[in-house]
């Protein structure tokens, strides 16, 4: 990367830990512009953890995030540290759409009401504008005929479509993903699946925590493989899944990956 064009996410040696229990052990990770980045490793591994530092959901206790080169200005030490700022954290965050395991829709609004809420209520954007658009994100998922329609009147897969969706409308400089498929049966996991490569495709900047190997492959530029708080191994997909390295990330490709 030069120094006119910095990754729009920069995590340097992030340490956190949950009162005695080090869950991140050091962590560099860089998304740069228009890449997606899968990160896949066992449960509690740090994945999750991770992705939720990134958006500074989670305090971490060492290390530097930097979101487009501007890094988090913080206070205190250790477990005492927080983020110092928090316009700083609201702007940053705005910028950083999360979609998680579970939809976390608002069941009594409809599913056009979903997408609209955050970029009305939140960024202040006109109500006909992000109308507009959030129509045109429904349609881009795939459920343009559900606008209407109640969260509990879609299945699972259309429900994460719809966060999906609602996450793009904040018109974001990238979007995490938290196990996205985790909550849904194989069949409607690829309708998940499908948009996702959809996006990486426009060159959309994503960090995607996953449990489906097919998809990290598939979808990433740039594969990461966490075991016990730390990088065991990363590098391109066809490098990791094609020829790995680490005899933890071959034990765990061998139970993970369909023969």
């Amino acid at each position: 990367m030069t120094a006119a064009t910095p990754p729009v996410i920069d995590i340097r040696d992030l340490h956190k830990s949950f009162g005695n229990l080090e869950v991140l052990k050091g962590v560099s990770l860089s998304a740069p512009r228009g890449h997606a980045i899968s990160m896949i490793g066992s449960s509690g591994s740090g994945k999750s953890t991770l992705l939720r530092c990134c958006n500074l959901l989670e305090d971490s206790q060492s290390g530097e995030i930097l979101f487009e080169g501007e890094p988090i200005r913080w206070r205190g030490e250790g477990l005492g540290r927080r983020a110092a700022d928090a316009k700083q954290v609201t702007r940053i965050r705005t910028n950083l759409s999360m979609v998680f395991q579970q939809f976390n829709l608002w069941s009594h609004m409809t599913i056009l009401q979903n997408v609209m809420e955050a970029p009305v209520t939140v960024l202040g954007r006109d109500r006909h504008e992000v109308e507009s658009a959030a129509r045109g994100y429904l349609d881009k998922v795939g459920i343009g005929d559900k606008a209407d329609a109640y969260p509990a009147q879609l299945s699972g897969g259309q429900q994460q479509r719809a966060a999906i969706a609602r996450a793009l409308c904040m018109e974001p400089k990238a979007l995490l993903f938290d196990e996205p498929t985790s909550a849904l049966d194989p069949e409607l996991e690829q309708e998940v699946v499908r948009v996702i490569k959809d996006l990486a495709q426009e060159g959309r900047t994503m960090i995607i925590v996953t449990h489906d190997m097919r998809m990290a492959a598939d979808v990433a530029d740039h594969v990461v493989f966490l075991h016990q708080g730390k990088i065991e191994e990363e590098g391109p997909p066809e490098a990791l899944f094609g020829n790995p390295k680490s005899e933890r990330l071959k034990q765990f490709l061998s139970a993970t990956v369909p023969a």
